[in-house]
């Protein structure tokens, strides 16, 4: 037996309620016995839990089953604020903004939008806290010639669908979202504060004014899997 197969075997027992919270794991020297391996693959097999989140450890005592987090019912939608949806279900809500930058010409993103290399085109970028953990990250791409003060105001933006009613839009719709996993990077490790074990779901979309049918916004919106379950209507 190798180290995943050890991490699989381990996962299926948690998940079949094997072991209780904070139950004490069998040692290294108990699984290496089980599985005739070197302990050496199974201590390398108790780490990747731990970075999963599924484990804790003491020093000098052994590995404890960590309280797994209740997973967030995440609606995506395009027509109410992640904000609204995320107070609206009692949790404590922060948006931190993180950034405020001028992009590079990206012909997806500039075609989306509607505007040609001569625009201007400003990523924001904003910090889901979630019962004061940082859990998503969610970057709008917005055209100056739509926005003439964006690149003034955009640093302080905490809420875009906030911004977007100062301006007079009001009613939103999203087009085709497109949704894809991938392991988190250095950056996104960091800010997400999480481990590269986590992955992470990506998920592109736009942002549209339902009474003139202007595009407001390319969006991208990072999610930790950890702790969020997804519901698409």
């Amino acid at each position: 037996m190798n180290e995943t197969e050890i991490i699989d075997q381990l996962i299926f027992d948690i998940q079949a309620n094997k072991y209780n919270l904070n139950d004490k794991l069998p040692s290294e020297n108990e699984l290496a016995d089980r599985y005739k391996v070197p302990r050496i693959t199974v201590r390398k097999a108790y780490e990747r839990l731990q970075e999963m989140g599924y484990i804790y450890s003491k020093q000098g005592i052994g590995r404890f089953l960590k309280n797994r987090q209740r997973q967030i019912n995440l609606v995506l939608s395009g027509d109410v604020s992640f904000s609204k949806k995320m107070e609206d279900m009692g949790y404590k809500f922060e948006s931190q903004n993180i950034f405020c930058e001028e992009i590079d010409y990206d012909e997806k993103i500039f075609n989306f939008l509607g505007v040609d290399k001569s625009d201007r085109v400003f990523k924001i970028g904003r910090l889901r806290i979630i019962d004061d953990k940082p859990l998503a990250l969610h970057i709008s791409h917005v055209a100056k010639s739509v926005f003439n003060d964006i690149d003034k105001v955009g640093k302080n933006i905490k809420s875009m669908f906030a911004y977007y009613n100062s301006k007079g839009y009001c009613e939103f719709y999203s087009n085709k979202s497109i949704l894809s996993v991938s392991f988190p990077t250095k950056y996104e490790r960091q800010i997400l504060d999480c481990s590269n074990l986590i992955p992470l779901l990506i998920l592109i979309s736009g942002c549209i004014d339902k009474k003139t049918n202007r595009v407001l916004e390319y969006t991208k919106i990072l999610y930790r899997t950890d702790y969020f379950k997804y519901v698409i209507q």
